[in-house]
């Protein structure tokens, strides 16, 4: 096949974009000759930061709609959905690739991420997360790969791979579903440090559920975008089927909140004032509360400019979930220490060019791929 005519290789959010990413490259290359100690604000008591947070955690999480969408069409034959399941299967592995690329620069050796690899620590949550992550990378690249070999015309391997996609995407569900959730598993161990307003012992599954929330939202958003900008026509009938699933696992996971929030926490802690309150406030409004309660006006919820921006809060939502679990929750047990953190303009610089990698990736594939070819 030939590349998409329709498509231009150089417009203005494109040149922009290399920019980015020439910035971000500039930044790890500093981080990696120099440490994390030039680049970032990171220290002792807050370890974890916007790298972690927003490129690891909320990009795992932005990946979510891969497994949802191939496990939609592959094991539920949903066929309406089939004309999204390639650029689904796509953002996700681009998801996972930004992740382990942030992950690579966020550690203090980071030339030993593979050691989890070899080095089996069964006990450890944080090992069982390197491994979800490598194992279902491995399984995205897979499913990905018949787009890469219809595009090089070798046949025979796309069929190969073809006869065993449903296994794939059986073994990428299981893996997917854990991986979310051990994600939140790992902060399990912080009863003391966290907020009660997002630490609880059911928090792997608020991290899995609030996963598939972000994974609608983002292929709905995704695919609005692809249609403006990339020539990918789809059904109308395919984004808004997505925004009544986004209803359902919204309010399913506002109930888990509401319920953690009489349980675990307390009512008054979310209006106290204090920047876990705020934040808490502001993660709910955006990302859940705002969006639940649009999406259950049919007139909006069948609305395609409306979806989109109710996919932006959902997404923004998430993120700030994350980064209020790695960040924001402890604020109050680390000032008691006497350390404080906000990112610094390298952080942010790094975040801009990982984030431009992935959409100036995915541009090409669609491109130079048959990204849209069902």
């Amino acid at each position: 096949m030939d590349s998409n005519p329709n498509i231009k290789t150089w417009t203005p959010a494109t040149i922009v974009m290399v920019l980015m990413i020439i910035a971000g490259t500039a930044v790890a290359t500093n981080r990696m000759i120099f440490g994390l100690g030039v680049t970032t604000n990171l220290n002792d008591v807050y370890p974890w930061g916007l790298w972690l947070g927003l490129d690891v955690l909320g990009g795992v999480a932005m990946a979510a709609g891969g497994f949802i969408i191939a496990c939609a069409v592959y094991l539920f034959n949903w066929k309406k959905y089939r004309p999204i399941v390639r650029p689904a299967i796509l953002t996700a592995f681009l998801g996972y690739l930004m992740a382990v690329v942030a992950l690579f620069l966020d550690i203090g050796h980071p030339f030993r991420l593979w050691h989890p690899s070899i080095m089996w620590q069964y006990h450890s949550v944080m090992w069982v997360v390197a491994m979800h992550v490598i194992f279902y990378t491995t399984t995205l690249a897979l499913e990905f790969s018949p787009m890469l070999f219809e595009r090089l015309g070798m046949e025979k391997a796309r069929k190969a791979v073809g006869k065993i996609m449903v296994g794939a995407v059986i073994f990428g569900v299981m893996l997917s579903t854990l991986h979310q959730s051990s994600l939140g598993a790992v902060f399990l161990i912080a009863p003391s440090k966290m907020s009660a307003l997002w630490w609880d012992t059911k928090l792997p599954f608020h991290f899995l559920v609030s996963a598939v929330a972000m994974g609608l939202a983002m292929v709905s958003f995704e695919t609005t975008l692809s249609q403006k900008y990339l020539g990918h026509k789809v059904d109308k009938e395919i984004i808004t089927g997505l925004a009544r699933g986004s209803l359902i696992v919204l309010c399913f996971y506002f109930l888990l909140k509401v319920y953690q929030l009489f349980t675990v926490a307390s009512p008054e802690m979310a209006v106290d004032g204090s920047v876990e309150g705020n934040m808490y406030l502001l993660e709910m409004l955006i990302g859940v509360i705002i969006p639940i309660a649009l999406l259950l006006v049919k007139k909006y919820r069948n609305s395609l400019s409306m979806i989109f921006s109710i996919n932006i809060m959902v997404i923004v939502g998430v993120l700030l979930n994350r980064l209020n679990v790695c960040m924001f929750s402890m604020e109050r047990y680390d000032s008691w220490r006497g350390m404080t953190y906000s990112p610094s303009w390298q952080e942010f610089v790094l975040s801009l060019g990982v984030i431009s990698v992935g959409v100036f990736l995915y541009k090409m594939s669609a491109k130079h791929l048959p990204l849209f070819s069902h």
